[in-house]
């Protein structure tokens, strides 16, 4: 993996660990993230104009189908993960389907883009699953909510690999524009909640009134997050993006500890060191 590639990918992770911190922090709700995907799509609106304006980018049958399926995607990964944590814990969920992810991706790539990572970059992954799995700290028990947290975690992380892999397929091998990929991924909800927003505009203004600022702080974080992904893709293998992008756990750690005083710190540190070390070793390799 190259320097460039990395960098893009730790400021994807620093930025999609800050816009789940802040929806954590207001508690987001539907009408919240159906604003986001409204604000991001005028954000978005006028530099996809400006690409295709100087790219001429073409919108026929295949393009739409990347989009719209990459849409699908993101929106089932988002449902299953807001299930997720409102039937458990957020400290479960959220790295069980960050460490699935990968580790679904990876899969993925050597089965179906016949990728196969070095010895270190092996290792790396190992050491970020390995770490990922100490930081929660979970174990096999009768307790439900813990269940739950497991279950939507490993589904999450399965919609995760899925919108991977496929928006790689999309962007790398058919040359789709990771910006366009991007702005439907946004646009597809909003089309689609519209109909259930106009039932709640109660909700909708009480959010812009509390909340406005937030909105429009996700707005830019979460698509810029995952475009940067989408970019690093173009030039580095999925078994070394998808891993890596899992720093997002780190910073999250540094996050919780700091500013919402989460307990567990100590393990949560130690759990962040072994992924900070697979993520060396899968930029050497």
């Amino acid at each position: 993996m190259s320097i460039y590639a990395l960098l893009l990918v730790v400021a994807a992770a620093v930025l999609h660990a800050a816009w789940n911190l802040i929806t954590k922090q207001v508690n987001g709700k539907l009408p919240f993230f159906w604003l986001v995907s409204l604000a991001s799509s005028v954000i978005c609106l006028p530099f996809l104009y400006l690409q295709a304006s100087r790219e001429h980018l073409t919108l026929n049958l295949m393009v739409s189908g990347f989009a719209v399926v990459s849409a699908i995607l993101h929106l089932l990964y988002f449902v299953l993960l807001q299930t997720g944590y409102r039937k458990a814990d957020l400290s479960i969920v959220y790295p069980v389907a960050r460490g699935a992810g990968p580790l679904f991706s990876v899969a993925g790539a050597v089965l179906l883009f016949r990728e196969k990572p070095g010895w270190l970059a092996i290792t790396g992954i190992c050491l970020i699953i390995a770490g990922v799995i100490v930081m929660t700290g979970f174990r096999v028990s009768k307790d439900a909510r813990l269940a739950k947290g497991l279950e939507y975690g490993m589904l999450t992380g399965l919609f995760i690999a899925a919108y991977t892999l496929w928006d790689k397929a999309a962007v790398v091998d058919h040359h789709v524009s990771a910006l366009l990929i991007t702005f439907a991924s946004m646009l597809f909800p909003l089309l689609l909640l519209a109909p259930v927003m106009l039932k709640r505009q109660d909700e909708v203004k009480q959010e812009i009134r509390t909340h406005w600022k937030q909105v429009i702080t996700v707005a830019v974080f979460q698509p810029l997050s995952y475009l940067l992904v989408l970019i690093a893709l173009k030039s580095t293998p999925v078994t070394y993006v998808a891993p890596a992008r899992e720093l997002s756990i780190v910073v999250g750690v540094f996050f919780g500890a700091n500013l919402l005083k989460e307990a567990d710190a100590r393990k949560r540190i130690i759990a962040a060191i072994v992924i900070l070390a697979g993520i060396v070793l899968l930029a050497l390799g």
